[in-house]
């Protein structure tokens, strides 16, 4: 059961329940913001994979050797 509290202690939690929400919604906003640059960072490592990828696959047409990568997703 919660006990009566007087105005100083209703004013102490009130302030604190205040800080902790601003707390709370400014560390919600960091962690989107570090995921957004974290999407974007993936988005371009993945875009010079697919660009190394096709290198990696023209020179193996090219030399006619085995295209390890392939063979790796037809095992997958």
């Amino acid at each position: 059961m919660a006990r009566k509290l007087n105005d100083q202690q209703k004013e102490f939690y009130k302030q604190t329940l205040d800080r902790s929400k601003e707390q709370i919604e400014f560390i919600d906003s960091e962690i989107e913001e570090k995921l957004a640059r974290v999407k974007e960072e993936i988005a371009e490592l993945q875009e010079q994979k697919k660009s190394a990828r096709q290198i990696y696959d023209g020179a193996a047409e090219i030399l006619e050797v085995e295209n390890e990568f392939e063979e790796k997703e037809k095992e997958e």
